[in-house]
């Protein structure tokens, strides 16, 4: 039997909170019955939530807070001034080895500063990186960075890259995963000088897996590799991209079966596929952005997402506490400091 886990929950953050929150943990509960819950936020607001739901009451508290990070406040405001918000609270809980990891769908800007403020970073890590996973032809891959960092030079990438390739031995269960470096061409002499020099870098680094070289845009949905690394602008920008596509697409689907009673007739002989291929693609299954590199596990959950978004998003966690994410990524970054200091130590003598 799995080890029992305390997840701390910002039950303020969101557009649907604290709803989503609570109803999202419950549903979170029943895939992962080894789970107890630090619910921080208003406590008239998230109580009545948890009598509804018996299970997730015995097995989860709640931490009163009046204080919360508003959507549109500024990172550095959130920093100064939201000491005592739901937020904070969640990320100090894992700070203080109260929790296993927090879980937010609040400010990102926020909750980004927040997280490193507190939680600091691993040793040998400058920057922390966010990531996700998304569907691709050959099933899930891992990107990031997706827009904390919106310029990098070639050691951050090579970090990100360390860090994306535990993410998918952890989350994705893959022993080998392959990685790459996003760019305009597969040419060794395309991309700006920091790509070419971390992908020179990276050759000479062993990490688990194989390293493909550059990849373009579209090798982002074939999956031709299970991590793709890159800056966080143009992950973040290569993501809305995505998340717009997938809308136009199903606004397009939408529109051609309602065009005609035939093409109605088409949609009702088509249904089954079609909801086979909308749970495939929904984004809820693949909410939660990690903050990694951080001394800590801090998921970010979209800010508009509902219950179940937010119980995969807890999910995400758990599954980052349970594989010893932290501890992976400190053994690989400390594995690529000696590899890359073993050659300077050799000059100086």
């Amino acid at each position: 039997m799995s080890a029992r886990l305390t997840i701390a929950l910002d039950a303020m953050g969101g557009d649907n909170a604290p709803t989503a929150v609570v109803r999202g943990a419950n549903m979170a509960l029943r895939r992962n019955p080894n789970l107890e819950f630090v619910f921080y936020g208003r406590e008239s607001d998230v109580t009545p939530q948890l009598n509804r739901l018996k299970r997730l009451k015995k097995v989860a508290r709640v931490v009163h807070t009046d204080d919360v990070v508003d959507s549109t406040e500024r990172a550095s405001v959130a920093l100064r001034s939201g000491r005592k918000s739901s937020m904070r609270l969640a990320i100090n809980a894992v700070k203080d080895g109260e929790a296993d990891a927090c879980v937010s769908a609040g400010n990102t800007g926020a909750l980004m500063a927040m997280a490193k403020f507190v939680l600091k970073t691993v040793p040998g890590i400058d920057r922390p990186a966010m990531a996700s996973f998304f569907p691709t032809l050959r099933g899930e891959s891992v990107m990031l960075d997706l827009g904390a960092n919106v310029a990098c030079d070639a050691n951050n990438l090579v970090e990100f890259t360390v860090m994306g390739n535990a993410f998918a031995r952890s989350v994705l269960g893959l022993e080998a995963p392959t990685y790459g470096l996003l760019n305009v061409g597969s040419e060794e002499q395309k991309g700006h000088e920091e790509l070419r020099e971390a992908a020179a870098l990276l050759r000479g680094v062993e990490l688990p897996g194989h390293f493909y070289g550059f990849v373009e845009g579209d090798d982002i949905a074939t999956g031709t590799t299970d991590v793709v690394v890159t800056d966080g602008f143009s992950g973040n920008i290569a993501l809305k991209t995505a998340e717009g596509t997938v809308k136009l697409y199903t606004e397009f689907l939408r529109r051609t079966f309602r065009s005609s009673p035939l093409a109605q007739l088409g949609y009702l002989l088509a249904k089954p596929a079609m909801r086979k291929l909308r749970k495939r693609v929904d984004p809820r299954r693949y909410n939660g952005a990690v903050l990694l590199g951080l001394n800590g596990i801090a998921v970010k959950s979209h800010g508009g997402s509902d219950a179940l978004g937010f119980a995969h998003a807890v999910s995400l966690a758990v599954d980052l506490a349970r594989h010893k994410f932290i501890d992976t990524i400190r053994t690989d970054i400390d594995k690529l400091d000696r590899r890359t200091s073993a050659p300077a130590q050799a000059a100086a003598v």
